[in-house]
């Protein structure tokens, strides 16, 4: 039987830290949980928030409806030849399930080492990192449909992956609750280490052919040195997207920052370091209140102790305005707003 707990504290489900409150909780250990829950017709039309690892969201008020905190577990996986097919509950932390591939030696999630979050939340944002995308490993997700207590398998082109985009954020919003992910990986690594410090690192260390632990430990180390740990501070990593512009307006930008940090994004776009624009408008390590950003990298709102969701999405607005204002570039929030 399902418990549905009352005005429970939502402080150690997210981690900003930020101290709110949801007016009814309920936790789903399995996918038929799903099923008795939406079976009460009053969870239907109640406003619902998901929660996994709690560390891409920002909750600016109470939550007057009801979380459902997924906590469906268990990692199997399958080998057929070169090819590795993985299959995750949503509830699994992310990075546990990235270090049972990497000591597995199952390649391709070793550059998504340490990213904060829970396997299920993983195909909505399509999360990446140092050059490697969730899309580039996804196989299929389960979905529960809570209109109808019908589950669908989703293809990866049923989720029309983008840039920290997926269909579950944009026309499926809301619909659907994952409850379970597949990955196919490869017993042959085919490196990614020529984005960002990955190959810097690698050679500082004295690896000329690395294994993918190798990469695994390295970006984990260069996130440690970039991203403040949220047990220690609350943040919810990266706050912002990294603009894609076109090109015009890159070279302008270029004309008078010739070190301007820049990949390129096809189709005459460029793609700027959020953390690079926000540096240069004097916002890294500064401290607003009970906010600030952190001193490592400026891409990084944090929670100095106390900070309310209000206060940090105030600081994200003037970050966005002072970016706009300096570059003509318009910064968009990755991070889930809880209004």
């Amino acid at each position: 039987m399902l418990q549905i707990e009352e005005n429970v504290s939502l402080k150690n489900f997210n981690t900003f830290g930020i101290e709110a409150s949801a007016r009814y909780f309920v936790e789903i250990n399995h996918e038929q949980d799903l099923t008795e829950l939406f079976a009460d017709s009053q969870w239907l039309t109640t406003e619902r928030l998901v929660l996994g690892g709690g560390s891409n969201m920002l909750l600016v008020n109470n939550f007057d409806g009801l979380v459902i905190r997924l906590n469906i577990r268990g990692i199997e996986h399958r080998i057929n030849h070169n090819e590795v097919i993985i299959e995750a509950g949503a509830g699994e932390v992310w990075n546990d399930l990235v270090n049972f591939c990497v000591n597995h030696n199952f390649a391709g999630m070793e550059n998504l080492s340490l990213i904060p979050g829970s396997v299920g939340a993983s195909p909505i944002q399509n999360i990446g990192a140092y050059g490697v995308e969730l899309k580039d490993v996804f196989e299929s997700c389960r979905a529960f449909e809570v209109a109808t207590g019908q589950v669908k398998v989703f293809s990866k082109e049923d989720c029309q992956f983008g840039y920290r985009e997926s269909v579950f954020k944009s026309a499926l919003k809301g619909q659907y609750i994952i409850t379970s992910v597949k990955f196919k990986l490869s017993l042959t690594p085919n490196l990614n280490i020529s984005y960002g410090a990955i190959g810097q690192e690698l050679a500082n260390r004295g690896i000329g052919e690395p294994t993918i632990k190798d990469v695994s430990q390295v970006v984990s180390a260069i996130r440690v040195s970039k991203l403040p740990d949220p047990s220690t501070i609350g943040n919810s990593g990266s706050f912002f997207k990294n603009p894609v512009i076109d090109t015009n307006l890159f070279q302008t930008i270029k004309a008078q920052y010739p070190e301007v940090a820049n990949y390129p994004a096809g189709d005459n776009k460029v793609k700027l370091a959020a953390g690079w624009l926000i540096e240069q408008c004097g916002w890294k390590g500064k401290v607003v209140g009970n906010t600030g950003t952190w001193e490592n990298q400026a891409l990084v709102l944090v929670n100095h102790g106390g900070a309310t969701g209000q206060e940090i999405y105030n600081l994200s607005s003037q970050i966005i305005d002072s970016v706009y204002t300096k570059f003509g570039v318009m910064l968009d929030r990755e991070v889930n707003i809880i209004p």
